[in-house]
């Protein structure tokens, strides 16, 4: 039976050690929490840790780190929730926040991107690892491998917004869960709605609360900044992602790092992949990737802050707008986790938004490859249809061999994802530095 009489302290402490420790991504993670917070000190019962995940599953943003929120909240009320989920993130969020500031200042030195010519390869196997993953546990019908086909063609081909497709299919899946739920694999019937009165008065007030600290800082940068200000489209831009940032990072990624490169201009295309391999390699969420791109874009329009503090503020910013939604959404739905658990419906919404996400991912895993084995690639318009066109003259054989050696490791050896990396980031300094 769960026990009750886990201290502040204490629960201090074990989230602490769990923020060091969560490497892996959110599988990872939530293994990690399950063997210390399930099996070894019995604070939550498997039915309700399970229930607790199904129920941060439907919600945007890393499902780990409001999971561990909501374990918090459970134990200690806000307060518990709160020093839960902010352990999960600050020892992730201080270690990006070091990488960042040493990759500004050292990307363009020979040495260093040569380093990461591996690492770039080592993230191209991972992500594919991630796709086919997601797509063997996600896509058990043939309806939810048609929404999987549409959302990638509507993405890679039709370039339409990322938002768009997470909402339509969200709203596809609730009207399939109640004229066809076979076709997302939903079962008939469902549990009792427990009874009692509503907790909407703890919802508003966590609305509010958290939805003044969201916007805190964004009134504090148009007041002193203004509106035209790059820190001011770091806000808005990852406080949107943080609404729409369904089915883990990699499914944001492909979106994140469009608008980045092309749409903003804050980061180049190989960037993004540099990125994502610094937040495979330190503790935490993997979304923390978003704080590498607000430090890079604040650190290359600082003004009127020297680089440094530009980037610690777009850092910060950043990581503020994506992780303050995480704390509403717990705070103000956790009172209803029973009552949502047993909404066929939104079941429904999750189960199509988890489907089209394959799609997505696939669309990540296609411009990663094209960005990192061809040092150009364009774009041309077909009618609706937006067609990348890589210069075959760009081809880069160094990145193509370490990415296979890196296919090898991940798939055959069954290596973990810090020891691909490694390797990669040697094998690329060797090839960089001797050719």
């Amino acid at each position: 039976m769960p026990t009750t009489n886990a201290s502040f302290s204490h629960l201090l402490r074990v989230f602490l050690r769990i923020g060091l420790l969560s490497f892996g991504g959110p599988a990872g993670q939530i293994a990690l929490m399950h063997r210390e917070l399930v099996e070894d000190r019995h604070w939550v019962s498997e039915e309700d840790y399970l229930h607790a995940l199904n129920f941060c599953h439907l919600l945007p943003g890393p499902e780990a780190q409001q999971l561990a929120t909501w374990i918090g909240w459970r134990l200690h009320g806000w307060r518990g929730g709160l020093a839960a989920g902010l352990l999960f993130v600050i020892p992730g969020a201080l270690v990006i926040l070091v990488l960042s500031a040493l990759y500004a200042v050292a990307a363009n030195l020979d040495w260093f991107e040569a380093l990461f010519l591996g690492v770039k390869a080592a993230v191209l196997a991972i992500v594919v690892q991630a796709l086919l993953r997601i797509a063997g546990r996600a896509l058990n019908t043939r309806f939810k491998q048609g929404l999987a086909v549409g959302a990638f063609v509507a993405l890679f081909l039709l370039d339409l917004p990322f938002p768009l497709i997470v909402l339509g299919a969200g709203a596809i899946g609730m009207a399939v869960a109640a004229i066809r739920p076979e076709w997302l694999a939903l079962k008939q019937g469902g549990s009792v709605l427990p009874s009692g009165p509503r907790p909407w008065r703890s919802t508003a007030q966590a609305l509010v609360i958290w939805g003044v600290i969201w916007a805190a800082p964004m009134v504090l940068v148009a007041a002193t900044l203004g509106t035209g200000h790059v820190l001011w489209d770091i806000g808005a831009f990852f406080s949107q992602l943080a609404v729409v940032t369904f089915g883990g990072a990699y499914a944001v990624l492909a979106y994140m790092a469009q608008e980045a490169v092309q749409g903003f201009g804050w980061l180049q295309p190989g960037e993004m992949a540099d990125g994502l391999g610094l937040a495979e390699t330190t503790p935490g969420p993997l979304i923390m990737v978003t704080q590498f791109v607000g430090y890079l874009a604040a650190y290359r329009a600082p003004e009127p802050f020297t680089p440094f503090v530009a980037g610690l503020f777009g850092a910060g910013l950043t990581t503020w707008v994506t992780f303050a939604p995480c704390f509403l959404w717990i705070f103000a739905l956790a009172p209803w986790i029973d009552r949502l658990g047993s909404a066929v419906r939104l079941k429904g919404g999750l189960a199509a938004v988890t489907a089209a996400v394959v799609g997505v991912i696939a669309n990540l895993t296609a411009w990663f490859a094209l960005h990192v084995l061809f040092a150009t690639v364009g774009e041309t318009q077909a009618g609706l249809l937006r067609l990348y066109t890589p210069d075959w003259l760009s081809f880069d054989w160094r990145a193509t061999l370490l990415a296979a050696l890196a296919c090898v490791l991940v798939f055959g050896a069954k290596w973990s994802v810090v020891r691909v990396l490694g390797v990669a980031a040697l094998g690329g300094l060797v090839l960089g530095l001797a050719i």
